[in-house]
């Protein structure tokens, strides 16, 4: 178990409580797999990794369980849930039904600056996909939806996103790494922008959903070629 190579510690705000960056630390390592589902967690050996008290760590796992990224039994220790389908396919329906709404706004207003700041991002996530880096474009990905929020005016939005979405990109982590699965993303995210460029609420809410849907065609070939990672 490696967390403290994924730590966030060095980019973490001054006022972000340790507690809060151990979850974040861990919360990564969880979706890129770094821990596997099923994986046990050992409060001491994560403490020592990351250089901190058992206390911020506890809390930490305590926070992930409310997630329910992790399972925490009572004198047994700590694991990683395995993959959900049903949970997944939960997270995703919620996540659908607030960013359609959130690209909808995006069409009746949206800030200017915020716009220059996608067009840095598709360049980067460009820049991801010929490389074959799946982790800098998952993270190119995430920022693309945060500033589509933030662009609409609807910060709050994706602060309710980001606690479910979690179930969601476990699944996408193993989408990426097919060679198809970044230019089809780009050129769906390059569709929502365009429709919102058009204020046309219609084709930016139908865009958005196609994004969101295509992981359901890709589950059951992700699910039969990694059925140790699911329930």
């Amino acid at each position: 178990m490696n967390i403290a190579s994924h730590s966030f510690f060095k980019d973490a705000e001054p006022s972000t409580s340790v507690a809060l960056q151990v979850e974040r630390d861990l919360r990564e390592a969880i979706i890129s797999l770094s821990l596997k589902p099923g994986a046990r967690l050992s409060e001491q050996e994560i403490a020592d990794q990351l250089r901190v008290s058992r206390q911020p760590v506890r809390e930490a796992l305590i926070a992930l369980a409310r997630a329910n990224l992790v399972e925490v039994r009572p004198k047994r220790g700590t694991i990683v849930v395995k993959i959900s389908a049903r949970k997944m396919m939960e997270a995703r329906f919620v996540r659908e039904s607030i960013e359609t709404a959130v690209v909808r706004r995006a069409c009746e207003s949206f800030d200017p600056w915020v716009r220059v700041t996608i067009d840095e991002n598709l360049v980067r996530q460009r820049a991801a996909c010929a490389a074959s880096d799946y982790t800098a474009f998952r993270k190119e990905d995430e920022r693309f939806h945060i500033a589509i929020a933030h662009g609409a005016g609807c910060g709050l939005a994706w602060d309710v996103i980001a606690d479910i979405k979690a179930h969601v990109d476990r699944v996408c982590n193993l989408q990426l790494r097919k060679a198809e699965s970044m230019p089809r993303l780009i050129a769906q995210h390059e569709k929502i922008v365009e429709a919102i460029d058009s204020c046309n609420a219609e084709s930016a809410a139908a865009a958005m959903h196609a994004h969101l849907t295509s992981i359901l065609v890709d589950l059951p070939a992700i699910a039969a070629g990694n059925p140790d990672l699911f329930e």
